[in-house]
């Protein structure tokens, strides 16, 4: 029976969810598997991967084959690596104590990696979120100064139409009272 480490798909429609399984070639994808070895889901930034080094190295050493992906996802935890040193230390290369320690070097230096993009990442949304802010601040004074300068002059076309009234009503009261002068002096 040949055994690969391979994804089986959970979760929804365009929500998708993965557990890394270890499983026979010919069972379905879904179907049927030998142990679970860990998750990992492509929704969130980085991707979120839960797995169990331990139970993926067992396998490996057993001679399961990954396929691609769970080939790439085995890499970025280290599970790769630690399988190519447990061979170095049945080989009589390396210790035990030097396996390890390597081991935890480079998981230090890819948890600082992958600390640094959530750092970049986090960073970049907030940069985006105040220049978003920025900019709405910036249509909301144009918008608020369009209003009052709308005001204003809705404002100064109602005063002189004000003004003319009044202009033309004392003109009027002018021309009748000129009239009456008019008829006062040819008496």
């Amino acid at each position: 029976m040949s055994v690969k480490i391979r994804l089986q798909r959970h979760g929804k429609k365009q929500k998708p969810f993965y557990w890394v399984v270890a499983a026979d070639a010919r069972s379905k994808r879904d179907g049927k598997y030998l142990e679970k070895i860990g998750t990992y889901n492509p929704n969130t930034n980085p991707a979120t991967i839960e797995l169990n080094i331990d139970s993926a190295v067992k396998w490996l050493h057993n001679g399961a084959q990954p396929t691609d992906t769970a080939r790439a996802i085995l890499s970025y935890k280290g599970a790769l690596l630690k399988h190519h040193l447990d061979g170095g230390i049945r080989k009589g290369a390396l210790t035990q104590e030097q396996a390890d320690a390597k081991l935890s070097a480079w998981l230090d230096a890819k948890a600082g990696k992958v600390d640094a993009k959530k750092d970049g990442l986090t960073k970049a949304q907030a940069d985006a979120r105040a220049k978003a802010f920025k900019a709405e601040q910036e249509v909301n004074a144009k918008r608020l100064a369009a209003a009052a300068q709308a005001e204003a002059d809705a404002i100064a076309a109602a005063n002189p139409a004000v003004e003319e009234v009044a202009e033309v009503e004392g003109s009027t009261e002018e021309a009748p009272a000129a009239e009456e002068n008019n008829e006062t002096t040819e008496a």
